[in-house]
Formats: structure tokens, sequence, C-alpha cells
């Protein structure tokens, strides 16, 4: 199992999440627009909503008339029911507006906060496809399934159901605080007395639930990590009987989770309940010091009833924030693990004004080129040879001298430490990185086939494939035959990574794969390992259809198979080294090829 080594994120602020996110937010600025402004009708709609019954207390249930009834008398002549029903269908509208005016502010959120984090998503998976591979040496693929699929959705829910809706409490909490200062100073400062408290004991706990939820995070992204890699090696873990050892792993991270989970919880929980009380004493104060204002004449009932209507709804906020506190949590430690990927930086990009490669000679030159995975441990020291046009080169050596990097390398897969690569005259650095690559054919060792039919994987990347062409790739590569005795011909659906092939058809539709892409060319990496003498040769055979007339660098460690290049060079402690070909080799197993197939 291997060991996960992504760099622990901490918890992102909002301003680190409207900062990574500013060209997906910008994209939905109208709606923004539009759901402010809506926004700020529900804000003044709900400070007038408690004002009818105001008016119904100080002038049909009248004790002392305010200024405020007096004025409305001394203008609109109406008998105590028609205030009452003024009143009440005033209620009825601001409501029903106010209702409305929050239907559309949601759902403009709702639809900012999706499309903006679908964004996100789309981003960060291109992304991904930039990184290197040393990242992915590094990283465990579940663990990164997690952060584009999970976390980006916990972002995405947390931020339309909690962090949108609080953020627009808090501009309504501003207006309410100013229209209380306004009514009556003193039983504002009153109401507010206790917020220091509030706050207080809120850094303490929230500080404790974002690290609880960190820890759940990368605890969460630990089990798909081990979940991942137990089910793409399931033959070996049946085979060798280890299913125990991966289902302890499995449940030892588990139950770390659902213990940091009850912790978070129960913080939440702590938070929340503390927050009542403050509300209740709060509001208490405020209605023992105003009844005592009503009673003294410096407040009128209506006054009094509209002050804790405001009170209420000024809360609700602190409310919410103490119940989504937990959420909020592991959206911001989400929201960190995703800025970490985003971050990440790519080893291989587009020089300025690169262009694409066009019609390739196919030509390919290496220059004093040198390499290295790890600082001073080179594994290509100074490699000089040139493949002109339609040539093919034969690559030896032991396993880990660095057969592979020279491919790697000119596929652009890993960037040189000295040296340059020219591919037509040119360095390989000019052209454009996606073009570069589109120029080149690939066949590896381990082929891996995706699901769907065997037509979707021949012609990988070419959706205006034709059947013919699809069928004409197949037999260069010499697969038409076992393709055409499957269930369902080319249209058979193929399992996940090919599974559902023997290794020797996988490897000839992988051939197929790049003589459809018809390129100049063509880079093999030891593509017959594994396979037994018949497939072998029927490999080799599609190998040598396909690479006639181009351009080839073929890995091998098979003498036999390098016998069949036009010339060999072997790879010695980093080094070039020329070979000289028996070409009989190659003869000899040409004819053994022909007795077989025949």
């Amino acid at each position: 199992m291997k060991r996960d080594s992504t760099t622990n994120a901490g918890s992102a602020s909002l301003l680190d999440l409207l900062r990574n996110f500013a060209p997906e937010i910008r994209a939905q600025r109208r709606w923004i627009v539009g759901s402010l402004v809506v926004l700020f009708a529900e804000v003044g709609l709900r400070l007038l909503e408690p004002w009818p019954i105001k008016v119904v207390f100080d002038s049909v249930l009248k004790t002392k008339h305010s200024r405020f009834i007096a004025d409305l008398e001394k203008y609109i002549s109406l008998t105590p029911m028609g205030i009452l029903t003024a009143a009440a269908v005033a209620l009825v509208m601001l409501t029903g507006l106010r209702a409305l005016a929050a239907y559309w502010n949601t759902v403009g959120f709702a639809i900012v906060g999706s499309r903006v984090l679908a964004s996100v998503r789309t981003r960060l998976f291109r992304h991904l496809h930039s990184l290197p591979l040393s990242f992915y040496n590094r990283s465990r693929s579940g663990d990164l399934v997690v952060r584009v699929i999970s976390d980006v959705g916990l972002l995405q829910d947390v931020t339309v159901t909690a962090l949108l809706p609080l953020a627009a409490r808090l501009l309504i909490v501003t207006g309410m605080a100013g229209v209380m200062f306004w009514m009556n100073w003193q039983l504002a400062m009153l109401a507010l007395a206790l917020l220091p408290l509030f706050w207080l004991r809120t850094l303490r706990l929230t500080r404790s639930i974002r690290e609880v939820a960190k820890q759940q995070r990368r605890r969460e992204g630990a089990m798909a990590a081990t979940a991942a890699e137990t089910f793409s090696g399931m033959k070996i873990v049946q085979a060798l009987a280890v299913a125990d050892v991966f289902a302890e792993a499995f449940g030892v991270q588990n139950d770390k989770s659902v213990k940091s989970d009850v912790k978070g919880k129960r913080l939440a929980a702590s938070l929340e309940r503390s927050v009542d009380l403050l509300i209740a004493g709060a509001t208490a104060l405020v209605l023992w010091q105003g009844a005592r204002f009503v009673l003294a004449g410096r407040l009128t009932p209506g006054e009094l009833l509209v002050f804790l209507a405001y009170l209420k709804s000024a809360f609700r906020p602190v409310q919410d924030f103490a119940k989504f506190t937990g959420r909020l949590g592991k959206a911001g430690a989400a929201g960190a693990r995703v800025i970490e990927l985003l971050k990440a930086v790519p080893e291989t990009i587009d020089r300025p004004g690169a262009i694409d490669v066009g019609s390739s000679g196919g030509e390919i030159r290496f220059e004093n080129v040198s390499f290295a995975y790890e600082p001073g441990q080179p594994v290509l020291r100074e490699a000089s040879f040139v493949v002109r046009p339609g040539e093919t080169l034969a690559i030896l050596g032991e396993s880990g001298n660095g057969k592979s990097t020279i491919l790697n390398l000119l596929a652009r897969l890993h960037e040189p430490t000295e040296g340059r690569i020219m591919l037509d005259g040119r360095d390989i650095r000019d052209y454009r990185v996606d073009s570069l690559r589109r120029s080149l054919g690939i066949v590896l060792q381990e082929n891996v086939l995706f699901a769907g039919t065997v037509r979707d994987n021949i012609a990988l990347g070419l959706p205006a494939a034709t059947d013919e062409e699809v069928q004409s790739a197949s037999r260069l590569a010499n697969a038409s035959n076992f393709i055409t005795e499957l269930r369902d011909g080319f249209d058979t659906c193929v399992g996940e990574r090919g599974d559902t092939l023997s290794q020797g058809q996988r490897q000839r539709i992988a051939i197929a794969r790049a003589a459809i892409r018809d390129t100049r060319i063509l880079l093999f990496d030891e593509p017959t390992t594994g396979l037994d003498e018949a497939n072998e040769l029927a490999v080799i055979e599609g190998l040598q259809n396909l690479s006639r007339g181009r351009t080839t660098l073929w890995v091998t460690h098979n003498p036999r198979h390098a016998a069949l290049a036009d010339f060999v060079v072997r790879i010695e402690s980093g080094r070039i080294v020329p070979v000289n070909t028996d070409w009989s080799t190659g003869d000899a197993f040409m004819e053994e090829h022909h007795a077989v197939t025949r």
C-alpha cells in the first residue's frame, strides 16, 4: 500500500476561496448583481414587516399614542377597524413580497454557487491533467478523486445551503441594528451587550471544530485511496489472500473518521446551546428594560414589540452560524484541499509563442540530453543520437537504465535537466504540448483500455473516425480477426482497464489506437513483455506493419526484437552506447514468426 505523501492542507478562509475562484465568480456577475438587488429588496421588506403590528398595538389597542401614530391619524382619517384592516392587509402584502424576494434571492445565489463550483470542478479536473507524473507518483488516486468529487461537492452544498444565506442575513442584521439604534439606543446597546461573550465562545470552539474537520477530510481521503487501491488490484488481493490487511487499514481510518465526526458534532452542539442561552439572556434583558420604558412612557408597546421582533431576527444568523459551524469547518478544510491542488505547478507548460507541430517530417535528434528524477541521481547522461525520417531505432538496456525515460522526454512527460531534443530541426519546447503529443503514436508495455466498446478504444480522442478507418487500423495492427470473433465485434464492451480481454488482445488494440492516429513518429515501450509466443509474434507483426515508413523508437530488452530495427543503441549507466547488430538474428526471428502464423 502506497503511503499518501500529499501535503496536509489547513483550512481555507472565505477570502482564500474568493481569491482562487475569482474567474468563475466573475463569469456569474449578472446573476450575482440580480441576486443582490433582490436581496436588498428582501432586507427592506423585512425591516418594514413588523410595523403593521406596531400600528395595531399603538392605535387599535391604544394606550398612549406615539408621535408616528399621531402623524398617521392627522393625514389619514381611519376608524380603528379601518386601521386594523389596513394593517392586516399590509402585513400580508409585506410578508408575501418579502417571501417572494427571499425565494428569488435563494434561487439566484444557489444558481451562482452551483455554477461557480461546477466550473471550479472542471478547472480542477483539467488542471490535474497538466501536472507531472512525479505528482501522481507521490499522490493516491482515491484521495484525488475525493478532492475532485466530494470536496468540491461539499463546498457547493455548504455554499448554497449555509454560506450565502448567512451572508444575506448578516446584511439584514446590519439594517435591523441601525433601526434598533434609531428607535432606542439604550435598548440596542443592552441587546448587543452579550455579543462579546458569544464571539469569545465561538472563536474558541470554531478553531477546534475546523481542526477536527480537517482531520476528518484527510481520513476520508485515505479511506477512498485504500478502497481504490483494493478495487484496482483485486486480482492480487484475492490471489495473495491479503483482503484482511486492506480491510484492517480501511477499518482503522473509518473508526478514526467516526470519532472525528462525533467530536465535531459534539463541539457544534455545545456552541449551539451556548448561543441559545446567550440569546435568551439578551432577550430577557431587553424585555425587562423595555417594559420599564413602556411603563415610564418612553416607549410604546408597539415599539417594544417591533424591537423584540428585530432582536429575534437579528440573532437568527447567530443561531444559524452555530448550527452550521461544523459544516462550515468541513467546507473550509475541503476548500483548502481543492486550493492546494489548484496551486500545484505543472512541470510542462507551453512557451510564449509556441506553435503546432503541423506536418512532421519525423527527424528526431537528442543533443547532450541529461535527466534526473531526483537531484544528483542522473538516469540519463549526455545522450546524443539522430533518427532520420522513416528509420527505426531500437534501444536496449537493463531495467532502470533510462530506456523508457527517453520516450517520456520526447513526449514531454518530463523535461530534460540539460541538453535539448529536436523534432524536424526545432526544439520540441517550441511546440505546443498537446500538439506535440498528438503527433506521436505510442504503444506501452501495459496499455490501459477504458470502459466502452472496442471501437471507442481504438478511436480514442478521434470522435470523427469512421468505421472504415477503425477497421483499417485494426487490420494493420493484426487485431481484426480476434475482434470480429468477439460477441458484438467492434461494439463489444470491454471492462474497466480492458480486463475482459487478454494482454495480447489489449496490446493489439493499443497498436490499432496508434495506427488510426496516422502519426509520423511511433514510440514502442516494451510492447511484448509478458506475452506468450503466439501473441508476441502477432503483436510484432502488427508493430512492423505500423512502423513501416515511420520514424520509430523501440525500447526493448530482447535483442531479437532489436535486430528488426535499422540501428541499435544500448544504455549503460545512463549513457548511449552503439551496438553492432547481427541482422541474421532478425531474419531468423521473422522466419520463426511466419512459421508459427502459418
